[in-house]
């Protein structure tokens, strides 16, 4: 049955009903029509509980964005079906996403981006002071308010598009290879402040990379996709150290290295097979 045809009616016994949580069943997405129709992803069935930081890796062409966009409700299934919370995603209501780009408003104040946000969000105009204010806070931005998106860097831009995207308080977050175009250190600075941002917020969490070592680093749990059709090659939970903990005591660990080889050994063989 195509996601057009699904129903939002959820089982009183199913708990993927909670906040943030995240099922895919049997999930396949293809593109084209005819003759020229390509499967880009699946069958995939995933079930991600609420709370829980996903990664999904995989080398480039593998469905993971595909994955990413169907969990947003940007796109629908050509087959099974993707529930958020229990019911069909819709775009804008299901999560707070953020792109490979921070596409910012460029002619708006790192306020005026914020404030549409909160706007658009739905929250009372008295307390977007209050609401930015700790939304950049979040994000180590303060005191960046009234500067321009071309005033600030690249990295900068990419955490007012973080603060943007929690502006709404989903309990899902969305994120697909954000800090793919950055220098070294200010991605390893950002997958900090996202690592410290979801264990406050206690949102469940998708994330999209290509990399082993982001991957092990942010993730509870790691998926591995095969080439396209991509499928689950490795499905992985990720037990390091996560709350009051410096960042490079954990990269410097036996078992993050340990893992990062086990994961980048996945994606080199996944994306052979």
């Amino acid at each position: 049955m195509s996601s057009s045809e699904a129903t939002t009616t959820v089982d009183s016994t199913d708990d993927t009903r909670h906040a943030g949580s995240v099922r895919l069943d049997h999930v396949t997405h293809q593109y084209g029509r005819g003759g020229e129709t390509v499967t880009a992803v699946g069958p995939v069935d995933l079930t991600v509980p609420a709370g829980e930081f996903l990664v999904l890796v995989g080398a480039s062409g593998c469905g993971k964005s595909t994955l990413l966009r169907l969990i947003a409700g940007f796109e629908q299934p050509t087959h099974g079906s993707v529930r958020v919370s229990g019911t069909l995603p819709r775009p804008g209501e299901a999560a707070g996403v953020v792109f490979q780009t921070p596409r910012l408003f460029p002619w708006r104040t790192v306020r005026g981006n914020i404030d549409l946000a909160l706007r658009y969000a739905g929250i009372d105009r008295a307390q977007w002071p209050e609401r930015r204010a700790e939304l950049l806070a979040r994000v180590g931005l303060e005191g960046t308010e009234k500067r321009r998106v071309w005033e600030i860097s690249g990295g900068q831009q990419q955490r007012v598009a973080i603060a943007r995207a929690l502006a709404a308080e989903h309990p899902l977050f969305l994120l697909d290879e954000p800090f793919a175009a950055l220098d070294a250190l200010t991605r390893e600075r950002l997958q900090e402040d996202v690592r410290r941002v979801t264990a406050q917020t206690g949102r469940t969490t998708v994330f999209v990379t290509h990399s082993a070592d982001e991957a092990v680093f942010l993730g509870t749990r790691i998926v591995v996709l095969t080439r396209s059709p991509g499928t689950v090659a490795l499905d992985l939970p990720i037990n390091l150290p996560r709350g009051d903990i410096d960042a490079e005591e954990v990269r410097e660990s036996r078992e993050f290295n340990e893992l990062r080889v086990q994961v980048a050994h996945a994606v080199k063989t996944a994306a052979a097979a």
